[in-house]
């Protein structure tokens, strides 16, 4: 009975195991703070390179180990996630309104419209995603807001091409036409009756587009051009991790865990929900 009065996306295992680990992530970057036993940035040379707690030599004060600063892995992996989540919350909402809206007006208006949006995000995505997020930070400099500023910048095209095509079908169906018979203005024919027919894919594509800012900012800060050095992120654990992988590999694979434990909660949750919010894959199921 229960499972009956859940909404229909709640009722996806994959929707649930996927939110389970984002909600996971979430509290610890809320709640680092709380959670996290040592001062991200406190060291101790003498504690320098200590395997994790159940290997020989461990230290139960460092659950997972110190890097070669003597810094705590698990207090920068739980701080990390701070950066991760940020980036992957804000970029992504903002690659999806700036992207999202052109879609829409480029699906509804057509014509020259269409085509000039068309032609711009043939432009912007002829550059590699990666080369164009460096050479964007390189001119902007480092900082979490320009980090996501970049990101926005680059995969707003993502969004871009997959909705317009959506709202082209959706622009010729029948109460559409109606909407425009009746008197409706454009805005309320877009908000009112494109996009809730669009909401589905753009909610899935926001989902997945989460776990690629993860990798994007991963990237940027294991090359420096992220956060500031005092500021704990998973790529840049990565990068000094790598100096260090014959003496302490630990270091390099537990920031590698969260980030592909990350991006598979929210690969997981947006197929989840393309698969429980799109009508055509629902009925084809039931078929």
């Amino acid at each position: 009975m229960m499972t009956r009065l859940m909404p229909r996306w709640l009722r996806s295992g994959r929707v649930l195991a996927g939110l389970a680990i984002v909600i996971v992530i979430g509290v610890g970057a809320i709640f680092a703070p709380m959670l996290a036993p040592h001062d991200p940035n406190d060291q101790s040379l003498i504690a320098a390179l200590l395997p994790p707690a159940w290997a020989q030599g461990g230290n139960p004060d460092y659950l997972l180990g110190t890097d070669s600063l003597g810094r705590d892995v698990l207090s920068r992996l739980i701080y990390g996630a701070r950066v991760a989540m940020t980036v992957a919350i804000v970029a992504s909402l903002g690659a999806m309104l700036l992207g999202g809206t052109l879609a829409h007006i480029a699906g509804y208006f057509g014509r020259s419209t269409d085509w000039l949006i068309g032609r711009a995000v043939d432009v912007w995505m002829s550059f590699p995603p990666v080369v164009l997020s460096l050479v964007l930070m390189v001119g902007l400099g480092v900082g979490l807001p320009n980090v996501i500023l970049a990101i926005v910048l680059v995969d707003w095209t993502r969004f871009c091409r997959v909705l317009r095509s959506e709202v082209l079908v959706v622009r010729r169906r029948d109460y559409v036409t109606a909407a425009r018979l009746a008197g409706f203005s454009h805005w309320r024919t877009i908000t009112r009756e494109i996009l809730p027919a669009t909401a589905p894919l753009l909610i899935t594509l926001v989902s997945l587009e989460m776990g690629i800012a993860v990798i994007v900012e991963a990237i940027l800060s294991f090359v420096g051009l992220s956060v500031s050095a005092q500021t704990p992120a998973w790529g840049q654990m990565i990068a000094d991790g790598r100096q260090y992988i014959y003496e302490a590999p630990a270091n390099l694979l537990f920031p590698i865990l969260a980030i592909l434990i990350s991006v598979f909660g929210f690969n997981l949750l947006g197929d989840g929900l393309r698969r429980s919010l799109d009508v055509r894959l629902t009925a084809a199921g039931r078929s």
